[in-house]
């Protein structure tokens, strides 16, 4: 007879992967998903509620419990799909009332996701880990409950964790709240110097003691107690930074994840319906159109983003303009100038949303006016757009400073803040002209290679990847052994 100890121990390792309800938290967690699958694991895929109506309503879905991961993205994927609360109703506002998101967050959401942990782990013997993304406060605890090994993805740049896990240094030198001083950083391990400037957003901040300062700093601390981090980076783009967390924690860089040569958007993830901008880019001369988009998430103040379109209007270059909803506020859908639209309608246009990696990849767009979003600089860099920098909120202060200082394949969209119409338009016209377009071009084909590298089957990427999943597997069976034998 057969001992059923065996035949569970015989079974494809199972996975829960909860991704974080945002825009650009979601598309790397779907890749990974889908990556994990292609490597032998069956896995259930966990999104919120809010999330999904918002993507079902944008998207013309055929099967809305499996539209992440149907047909177009591979056959024979043992994905499971399924949909939480996050303690908020449905259509309540949550890019207005994001300090409300948070604490629902960090006090409601975790208890929805236990309870599905719990029916999860009854139903799949051979579940092994809790995948969650590393801006969970909650998982450490929730794995660990069930005896599952706990997995921090890490969306964001490996200098981003380094400085993250130097807090306490940098509180003791006096260089975040209650510190004032604002000379340059030398003494994080890993890195060269860093403004003040160039820390997160979060560290900034003169108080640090609201609701998001307190997820932010409980979600690093659960993320150190992960048993392993995968992280969305390469680890040939930040050597330094790598081997510094690797030396405290099993860090495995495995990026970047995103669906490079896929086709032009497949997969229904997107929070906003996507206009298609490709037509209207065909028209347009090689390198001459400039792609503005700020992001699924950060707000921008009505003076900023109206001193920036009178840049661009000025500017005279031609552009596609990516503009949420809720940009400015929710209360404010069209906050652009007066007449603006009718003024630049002859060489630009406006749209809510698009798929990015479509109008990156277009032989038209000659730079990227960006917040520094972590998956923007890498889609930017594989499509080889040189990048103006115009960072919002969190890591993408810090991910300027890699693009503009270290990579040096973009320029700081103003030197000094308020920002100016006068330099903003100086900015574009020398990141689209010939010469500067040449000069960051070389720099960042450079970079990009290192990328196409690290995804190949031999490259770093590739390995790290490989590496985890020999390691988790036989974590899992010494811990199923042991669970078995007491």
């Amino acid at each position: 007879m057969e001992n059923p100890n065996t035949k569970i121990m015989n079974t494809k390792p199972h996975a829960i992967l909860v991704a974080y309800p945002l825009q650009g938290h979601i598309n790397p967690s779907v890749q990974l998903a889908i990556k994990l699958a292609s490597k032998g694991f069956s896995l259930t895929f966990i999104n919120t509620q809010s999330i999904h109506h918002h993507i079902t309503s944008s998207n013309p879905v055929n099967d809305p419990n499996h539209f992440f991961f149907g047909p177009t993205n591979g056959s024979n994927l043992d994905i499971e799909y399924m949909t939480v609360s996050d303690g908020l109703p449905i259509d309540y506002d949550r890019s207005l009332n994001h300090e409300h998101w948070f604490g629902a967050m960090m006090h409601t959401y975790p208890a929805h996701v236990e309870v599905a942990v719990r029916e999860i782990v009854k139903s799949r013997p051979s579940t092994c880990c809790v995948i969650a993304d590393a801006t969970s406060t909650w998982a450490s605890k929730v794995a660990n409950k069930f005896g599952l090994y706990y997995v921090s993805f890490w969306t964001e740049a490996a200098l981003v964790l380094n400085i993250y896990s130097h807090v306490d240094l940098l509180r003791e030198n006096g260089h975040i709240a209650p510190g004032t001083r604002k000379d340059e950083i030398d003494y994080i391990p890993g890195v060269t110097s860093l403004k003040t400037t160039d820390l997160m957003s979060y560290f900034q901040d003169e108080d640090m003691t609201s609701i998001v300062h307190q997820c932010i700093f409980e979600a690093i601390k659960d993320a150190r107690q992960s048993d392993f981090i995968l992280g969305n980076t390469v680890q040939e783009l930040e050597p330094h930074a790598t081997l510094v967390v690797q030396a405290q924690i099993p860090f495995y860089p495995i990026g970047p994840l995103f669906p490079h040569g896929l086709d032009k958007g497949s997969t229904a993830m997107s929070l906003w319906a996507k206009q298609d901008c490709t037509q209207w880019l065909d028209t347009k001369p090689h390198g001459s159109v400039l792609y503005v988009s700020f992001g699924s998430y950060a707000h921008i103040s009505k003076e900023e983003l109206e001193e920036i379109a009178n840049g661009i209007k000025l500017s005279g270059v031609n552009f596609i303009w990516v503009i949420r909803p809720d940009m400015v506020s929710s209360d404010d859908p069209d906050p652009l100038p007066i007449e603006f639209r009718n003024e630049v309608q002859d060489r630009g246009i406006i749209v809510t949303w698009t798929n990015q990696i479509a109008v990156l990849s277009h032989p038209a767009v000659g730079g990227f006016l960006t917040h520094c979003g972590w998956n923007s600089t890498l889609e930017s860099i594989w499509h080889e757009v040189p990048l103006l920098c115009f960072p919002l909120l969190s890591d993408q202060f810090t991910n300027r400073k890699l693009i503009v200082d270290d990579w040096k394949v973009g320029y700081n969209l103003c030197e000094e803040t308020p920002v100016k119409k006068e330099e903003i338009s100086h900015k574009i016209k020398l990141l689209i002209c010939e010469s500067s377009g040449t000069k960051f071009k070389e720099r960042i084909n450079k970079i990009k290679k290192l990328l196409e590298s690290a995804i190949t089957s031999d490259g770093s990427s590739e390995k790290n990847f490989d590496s985890f999943v020999n390691d988790l597997k036989i974590g899992t069976k010494k811990k199923l052994c042991f669970s078995l034998d007491s």
